[in-house]
């Protein structure tokens, strides 16, 4: 069941991408809503894995790969669609390009990781040191991180649904979703540093 809802995310998450080009309101609060519940269902997830003792290298895995094909559609979505620098392309392809960079580089690591005993997270995380476990494993960081990366998402939605440019405090709203969007690719850049560092103690 946790596998599948982690699952089961992912296309709800897409779907609302997908909708973010169609512009009209209807096609924008679907979107806007989608998100919040696919950004719900991926702490659901965990807590079913928990409570029904599902846990497993497998569910990690979905776990992060959910997070990567979800958080890599939004940021594409949006470089897209200009949503995030306006009409400075460069500015606007820097998020996708960093999120996918980091990815790349963290699940490789991960991956050789996986293959020797060692998780992202949990009991068997590859993380050796109490900072990189807290950076990267702790539950006060990761939830600070989703935190930042789905409220970026659902205010620009918000701030760019059509129909909201004729209130006054959508400027303001929209530079708030962009200010959130610059804290999670911190965030998201900042995460991965301990698996670079500590990467060498297990690959070698």
């Amino acid at each position: 069941m946790a596998n599948f809802i982690s699952i089961f995310r992912v296309f709800l998450a897409l779907i609302a991408v997908f909708l973010l080009f169609l512009p009209t309101t209807l096609s924008y609060v679907a979107a806007f809503i989608l998100t919040v519940i696919a950004f719900i269902l991926d702490g659901v997830d965990g807590y079913v894995a928990r409570k029904f003792h599902e846990e497993s290298e497998l569910g990690s895995v979905l776990d992060i790969m959910g997070d990567r094909i979800v958080e890599v559609s939004f940021w594409v979505a949006f470089a897209v669609l200009g949503y995030l620098a306006g009409d400075n392309l460069a500015l606007n392809a820097m998020f996708p390009i960093v999120c996918v960079a980091r990815a790349f580089t963290t699940d490789s690591i991960r991956s050789v990781a996986l293959s020797k005993g060692f998780t992202a997270f949990g009991d068997k995380t590859m993380q050796s040191t109490k900072l990189g476990k807290f950076i990267c494993a702790s539950r006060f960081m990761r939830v600070s991180y989703a935190v930042a990366k789905v409220m970026a998402f659902i205010i620009i939605i918000l701030a760019n649904t059509p129909g909201m440019e004729i209130y006054s405090w959508t400027p303001v709203l929209n530079t708030v979703g962009i200010v959130l969007a610059w804290i999670a690719i911190i965030f998201c850049v900042v995460r991965g540093l301990p698996v670079v560092i500590e990467a060498k103690k297990i690959i070698g």
